[in-house]
């Protein structure tokens, strides 16, 4: 059996060490969520159950996003018809591994999701709700920020559930937006394949930016 846990860098057990005490959630969860945790290219037959899937969205459908907007919509692909629909519509370098994954998800923005601000927002969401409705430019800034956000969350997600997630963007967006939400009110943003990892599923961890090259304390 192919070994495809990677192997966690010296600099993991370093971070662990200085920062451990800083963190309030535990360092293998730490592990799992974010420092040993890859984007897989391959995938395992071992397929991905309704319950994990649901576990998955009944998790993170608690993160913040503006106005508790909520704007993302998700088509979940996992048999085979719906996959003979999708892989034409990838591009060539992502058709191996998205049909070798157990499920893909399309992650979409429903661009009017406003129409829903009355039961997310209750307070104040049919003011909301109008405002937005005549505010097209506004209305699209604040769908795509918010699905960014949930789309973070929901790659967290997967990873919650012993899972390896594989987000792209290489496919034909339009296509796949008009096939899988025909209603045209809806664009999808990123694809993502869902699985066990399979044999030789990672590349090289490539390097991050330091903490001084990104940040700064006023």
């Amino acid at each position: 059996m192919t070994d495809t846990t990677p192997v966690a860098p010296a600099a993991l057990a370093e971070f662990e060490a200085e920062f451990a005490d800083q963190l309030e959630l535990a360092a293998d969860a730490q592990d799992l969520l974010f420092r040993a945790a890859r984007t897989a290219n391959s995938f395992s037959d071992e397929p991905v159950t309704d319950d994990q899937i649901r576990a998955i969205y009944e998790l993170v459908k608690y993160a913040p996003t503006a106005a508790n907007s909520q704007p993302l919509r998700i088509v979940f692909v996992r048999s085979d018809a719906a996959k003979e629909r999708l892989l034409p519509l990838m591009s060539e370098g992502n058709r191996v591994k998205t049909a070798s994954a157990p499920v893909v998800a399309l992650l979409a923005v429903d661009n009017d999701f406003h129409e829903e601000m009355p039961k997310v927002f209750p307070h104040a969401g049919e003011t909301m709700r109008d405002s937005l409705a005549q505010n097209a430019e506004g209305r699209a800034a604040m769908a795509r920020l918010s699905a960014g956000l949930q789309i973070g969350y929901f790659i967290i997600g997967v990873r919650a559930a012993g899972l390896a997630a594989g987000p792209m963007a290489g496919f034909d967006a339009e296509a796949v937006s008009l096939e899988f939400f025909p209603d045209g009110k809806h664009d999808v943003l990123v694809v993502v394949n869902i699985g066990k990892p399979g044999e030789n599923p990672w590349f090289d961890r490539n390097p991050r930016l330091d903490f001084t090259e990104v940040a700064t304390i006023l």
